[in-house]
This record gives C-alpha cells, sequence and structure tokens, in this order.
C-alpha cells in the first residue's frame, strides 16, 4: 500500500510538473524573447496571434514546390544548346488555373477607361497604351477579319484567352490586378468605407498596394475618410495596430502580388509532377502535362480524344470534322480539356505564354539552383526631400515609349516612383552589387561584344549585343512628332537582348513538338502576336506545404 501510495504521489507531481512545463512555454501569446504579453492595452507588442496562413487568392491553384529536371531531355532534334537539363528547385507558389481571359482583360481595360477616360488628353496614352494588338489576326493571304473584329470583345469570345498583349502590358495587368485584389479585401473586411473602390476613385485617387502599406494616408489622394472610414477600425486598433489607422504588413491581410510567373515556375507547374512517383519521370521523362507520351486519350470512355488544342499538321488545325476533331481552329475556351495534376487548364496548347524571365540559351545552374530567375532589376522607392515616398500625380505620369512606337505608361498615378538601387545601397555585400541583373554571368557568345560584328562604328562601345537597334523618339524637326528608324543593317548577329523574353508552351498554331513544358522560346517584350496569352502566379509565404487539418481520431483528447 505505502509503495502504492507513493507510486501515485509521484505520478502526479510529474502531471503537475508537466501542465506548469507546457503553460510556461506556450508563447503563442506572449513573447518568447521577453515575456511580455502582446497585444496587451498597457503598450505590449502588436502581432498578428491569429494569423493561419495565406489565402488563395482569386483564380489561383496552389502548387506546392519541390525539385525536378528543369531542361529538355528528349525530341532536341535540332541540338541547338536551348536549354540543357539542370536540376532546379522551386518554392510553393500559386498560378492562374487558366490563362486571362478576354473578359478578364476587358474588365481591366474598363476600369482604365472609367478612371483615366481617354478623352481626356493627358490620359490618352495610359487607356491606349493597354489595348490589345487586334490586328495580329491579319494575314497576308488569309481572311481573319472576323476575327481581328471580334475576338477580344464579343461574348461569343469571352472565356478564351487573351492574345495580342505584350510582355509589358501582361506585367501591368497583374499590377492592376493586384491592387484591386487587395483593395477589394480591405473592403470587405470594413477597413476603408464600404464602396470606396467605387466612390472614391478617380484620376487623382486610387489605391496602390505599395502605396498604401509604404505612404497609406496617401491612399484615394489622402481622402482620410475612405482610408479610416470603415467598420472594423476599432477592431483592428484593437487588435492589431494601436493607432487604429491602418493595416500593416505584418497583419497579414493583404496578398502577395500578383505577377508572371518564372520559368522554372512555368515549367515546374505545367509538368505536374504531384502525383508521380516514377524515377524516370522525375529525372525529366515526362513528355507532356499529362501522364503518357502521346497526344490522344486512352482512357476506355475519351480513346482517341484530342487532350489539347494544337496544330495537328499541315493545314490541320483542328482535325476532320465530327471524327477526330479537336474542339477547336483557333484558341479554345479555357477549361476546354482536362487539367494536369495540379488542376492547371491548357499548360499545353491552346495558346503560349509569356513568363517572367529574360532569354539566354543557357540556365546557369552552376550559380543557382534555388528559385531561378534571369531578369532580376532592382529598384527602390523614389524619396522626396522632406523623408517621404515620391507618389506619381496625374501631373507627373512617366511614359515608356516602345520599339514599335507603342506609349505605355511606367506606373500609374497613386502608385510610388521606383529609382535605380545605387552604389550606397551595395557596398561591402556579396549577393548582389547592381541594380540591373540581366547580364549577370551572361555565356551567350554569338550575341556578346567579342563575337565577330561586335566593333560596328554605330554601336556604343559598351553594348553587349549585336542585336537590331530601333529608334523611335522625337523627331528633330517637330518635337510633337514621333521619328521612327528602322534598323536594317545586315551585320546583325543575333536578336537577343536585355528586352526578350522567354514564352513557353504550344499553342493552337504550333505542332505537337512545343507541347513539351521543356520546350523554349523567345520574342521582344513590346511584341505580340495571336498565339501567346499569359497567366498570373503569386509567391507563397510561410510553410511550404498547406496545413492540414488533423483527422478527429488524432485530435489529443481533454
Amino acid at each position: 500500500m505505502k509503495n502504492a501510495f507513493i507510486f501515485k504521489s509521484l505520478m502526479a507531481l510529474s502531471v503537475s510538473v508537466l501542465l506548469f512545463s507546457c503553460s510556461k512555454n506556450d508563447y503563442g501569446s506572449s513573447s518568447r524573447a521577453t515575456g511580455w504579453k502582446y497585444n496587451s492595452k498597457e503598450g505590449g507588442f502588436q502581432v498578428a496571434t491569429n494569423y493561419k496562413e495565406q489565402e488563395t487568392g482569386p483564380g489561383l491553384v496552389f502548387i506546392e514546390g519541390g525539385t525536378f529536371t528543369m531542361g529538355r531531355v528528349q525530341d532536341d532534334v535540332m541540338h541547338d544548346w536551348n536549354n540543357t537539363p539542370t536540376q532546379q528547385h522551386v518554392q510553393s507558389f500559386y498560378m492562374d488555373e487558366t490563362e486571362v481571359t478576354n473578359i478578364m482583360y476587358l474588365e481591366y481595360l474598363d476600369w482604365l477607361k472609367g478612371v483615366y477616360p481617354p478623352t481626356e488628353p493627358k490620359y490618352r496614352n495610359i487607356y491606349y497604351g493597354a489595348l490589345p494588338d487586334t490586328l495580329v489576326w491579319r494575314n497576308r493571304l488569309g481572311f481573319n477579319e472576323m476575327m481581328t473584329n471580334n475576338y477580344l470583345r464579343h461574348p461569343a469570345y469571352a472565356d478564351y484567352p487573351v492574345v495580342g498583349v505584350n510582355w509589358i502590358q501582361a506585367v501591368e495587368f497583374s499590377n492592376w490586378r493586384t491592387n484591386r485584389v487587395n483593395e477589394r479585401i480591405l473592403e470587405e473586411e470594413g477597413v476603408i468605407r464600404e464602396n470606396a473602390p467605387f466612390e472614391d476613385v478617380s484620376a487623382e485617387s486610387t489605391f496602390d498596394t505599395e502605396t498604401y502599406l509604404n505612404a497609406p494616408s496617401q491612399t484615394y489622394g489622402g481622402n482620410d475618410e475612405a482610408i479610416r472610414g470603415g467598420r472594423a477600425s476599432e477592431r483592428y486598433a484593437k487588435d492589431n495596430d494601436s493607432t487604429g489607422l491602418y493595416i500593416q504588413r505584418k497583419d497579414g491581410l493583404l496578398l502577395p502580388k500578383y505577377r508572371l510567373p518564372t520559368e522554372a515556375e512555368w515549367e515546374y507547374a505545367a509538368l505536374g509532377l504531384v502525383e508521380i512517383r516514377s524515377y524516370n519521370i522525375y529525372r525529366g521523362r515526362k513528355k507532356y502535362p499529362w501522364n503518357g507520351k502521346y497526344t490522344r486519350s486512352g482512357k476506355r470512355r475519351t480513346r482517341g480524344d484530342q487532350l489539347a488544342n494544337f496544330k495537328q499538321g499541315d493545314g490541320d488545325y483542328g482535325g476532320i470534322a465530327g471524327w477526330s476533331d479537336d474542339g477547336a481552329d483557333i484558341t479554345a475556351p479555357v477549361k476546354s480539356y482536362d487539367p494536369n495534376d495540379y488542376g492547371l487548364y491548357d499548360m499545353a496548347g491552346n495558346v503560349a505564354e509569356w513568363v517572367a524571365d529574360i532569354y539566354r540559351p543557357i540556365v546557369d545552374d552552376e550559380y543557382n539552383d534555388f528559385n531561378y530567375y534571369r531578369g532580376n532589376v532592382y529598384t527602390k522607392n523614389a524619396i522626396n526631400p522632406d523623408g517621404t515616398v515620391k507618389i506619381v500625380m496625374t501631373d507627373s505620369i512617366v511614359y515608356d515609349t516602345l520599339s514599335n512606337g507603342k506609349i505605355i505608361s511606367r506606373v500609374l498615378p497613386g502608385g510610388i516612383l521606383q529609382v535605380p538601387i545605387t552604389d550606397e545601397d551595395t557596398y561591402m555585400r556579396t549577393n548582389f552589387t547592381e541594380s540591373d541583373n540581366r547580364n549577370y554571368r551572361d555565356g551567350d557568345k554569338s550575341s556578346s561584344r567579342y563575337f565577330e560584328g561586335y566593333q560596328d562604328e554605330n554601336l556604343p562601345n559598351r553594348r553587349m549585343y549585336n542585336a537590331p537597334i530601333h529608334y523611335v523618339g522625337p523627331d528633330a524637326e517637330d518635337s510633337t512628332k514621333l521619328e521612327r528608324r528602322y534598323d536594317e543593317s545586315s551585320k546583325r548577329t543575333t536578336i537577343v537582348d536585355d528586352n526578350v523574353r522567354v514564352y513557353k508552351g504550344g499553342s493552337w498554331k504550333d505542332r505537337a513538338y512545343w507541347l513539351d513544358p521543356a520546350q523554349r522560346r523567345f520574342l521582344p517584350q513590346d511584341m505580340a502576336t495571336d498565339y501567346i496569352g499569359f497567366r498570373n502566379a503569386m509567391s507563397r509565404v510561410g510553410t511550404k506545404a498547406k496545413r492540414k487539418k488533423t483527422p478527429r481520431h488524432q485530435k489529443p483528447r481533454g
């Protein structure tokens, strides 16, 4: 009996110590560094202790990151040293389940037209600079006027992927989408005044995510009633922000930027390796976004059906009507074919897609094999003499004139002007030393300064690439007009330069050879075609994998 009593006493003491230890080590509501309670009325550090994980933005699906063989390992019939296989790792991210459609892009155009009326001369280039080039459908020996006149705006094509959009326009759409999504989040959470995105928006007062995070009082042109007029201002003042004024990055409410995916992300997502356990496929032997090495379905119910929209042969863009037809001759409505294992549609066929990267024949995996991306141009916020960030106003809009003469706004009014980083910013750094890193460790001999033909008297001494130089600028005799000079030199050896971007995936106009996600092509970033569209991606913050709910039978009792 005495031993039993001692055993029970020890057990009770152990449980008490365990409970005491657990309660002492539970730092969920207090600081692990100081022990002070978070979010206390007495002035404790304000932190979002109830944050779970990143919400999935509209139109996106989650892509869990991992390692894969990037590059072409089969069907290299040209032996053109264009994409040598490398082992790469990408972080988890989100990607649009479909390409950006005509109706999505029309929503963007409608917003621009309403906020920056093209009837006013000072805003005209904002709207016209965003318009897709509908003339891409024309062919010298083809009758395509129906698509020229109808493809973008007719409701019959609402769910078709948008085309005629160059890389720069795709980036501007992505920026606009970021701002509209985060603006909606703030309105739904009651942080900004209800209907502020509709009633308080004009050319002089728009919402920009980075402006809100860096200079919130200047959002909506400094309209304090709109910014702080939400029903939840008191709740956020109590839980997150002692000032009760604005949501900050630390609150975890706003989403990261919508952007173009990197080439590595796009290829990884297109392969859809999430359900694959075969060693050969892991090593890069998966040929298409779907399983198998054929473009037709092998399933019993759909046997023989095409799995993508592509050109099947000379003069054959869809097959024989009513028999082996793939359902489309030009593009097809999104979701016309089965998705890959990530739930992504049309990662092969329909339209090829812009990605973020500058084109180079090689992927420099010797320098980096994690989140590979060539195209970094680091900038910082422009700062006024008084230390505030410089907001772009309607009278200070900066435009870029493209090589084809099209004028596009660099930053919309309400955004923060960006400037290159300086030597002061990179002093004693080892990870980067310049603002523009597009040329870093460039190994393409045929487009380098040492290639034959580089010593052209018309080329600037520091010019890296012997690509054509087209001039578009003010006319020498009449500054109100543009002068266009097309480079007709026969000494150019490449079109590759720092403004040429990669596009991936086959299109309705391509043979099956281009459906392999490893294939890559390139085009100047200010050019558009009738077979290139795009989709957006978004980085994931926090954990690599989404948190899974613990099954009820595994939850601890008590």
